[in-house]
């Protein structure tokens, strides 16, 4: 599907129950599972053993699975619960009606008893299997996930110079989110309160939102 190695391959079902039966999660999203995922397919293994790259630093393992969905709209608590499952990095690809979207979340290494703590998802737009915006670039496992991380998140962890570290494009990229979201909500309440001195008020709080956000 990626064009990857047959020495990655490894194409082996994996019940989806496997994900929440006798796990504690929400009812919700015991739900999605049932419902919104047809088949889950670990498809490849990208390593330094599998492919002729240097192990990594922070990642060892890069695996590839293939969601099959009953809907066109993917729930990401989905994804996430697959990710705290699995101790390694994942590049999901998922397909509905013969449409292809490629998902990877930031993944770091976690303290306490989790192996990983997952930041926020990028993906890409449902195109066909073969416009899958994706390609195997590094010469080891670190550049190799980088690369898959910023190939899918485009623009949203670009502008922060050609030194920014991923990490580092991450956190800003969170933060932007951040704000755009209070800018929207903090609008929205100066739409609706009457009194001129909290309106006032909450301009300036708006004002100060709006320039660091311009500063990012």
């Amino acid at each position: 599907m990626l064009e990857l190695p047959k020495s990655t391959e490894f194409n082996r079902r994996i019940p989806k129950q496997k994900f929440y039966e006798n796990l504690t999660i929400t009812p919700a999203l015991k739900k999605q599972f049932a419902d919104g995922v047809k088949t889950i397919y670990w498809r490849n293994k990208i390593a330094a053993t599998t492919m002729n790259l240097a192990p990594g630093k922070a990642v060892t393992e890069i695996e590839v699975f293939e969601i099959r969905l009953n809907t066109r709209e993917p729930d990401e608590a989905v994804l996430r619960q697959i990710d705290r499952e699995i101790p390694y990095h994942i590049l999901f690809l998922l397909e509905y009606d013969k449409q292809y979207q490629a998902w990877i979340g930031y993944k770091e290494a976690a303290t306490g008893t989790a192996a990983f703590k997952v930041s926020g998802y990028y993906h890409t737009d449902w195109v066909d299997e073969e416009e899958l915006p994706l390609r195997v670039d590094g010469l080891n496992m670190d550049a190799v996930y980088e690369n898959f991380v910023r190939q899918l998140a485009g623009e949203a962890l670009q502008s922060g110079g050609a030194e920014e570290s991923l990490q580092d494009a991450v956190r800003r990229s969170e933060r932007r989110a951040q704000l755009e979201k209070q800018i929207a909500a903090l609008q929205g309440k100066i739409r609706k309160e009457k009194q001129l001195n909290k309106q006032m008020e909450m301009n300036g709080e708006l004002k100060r939102l709006r320039r660091e956000l311009g500063e990012i």
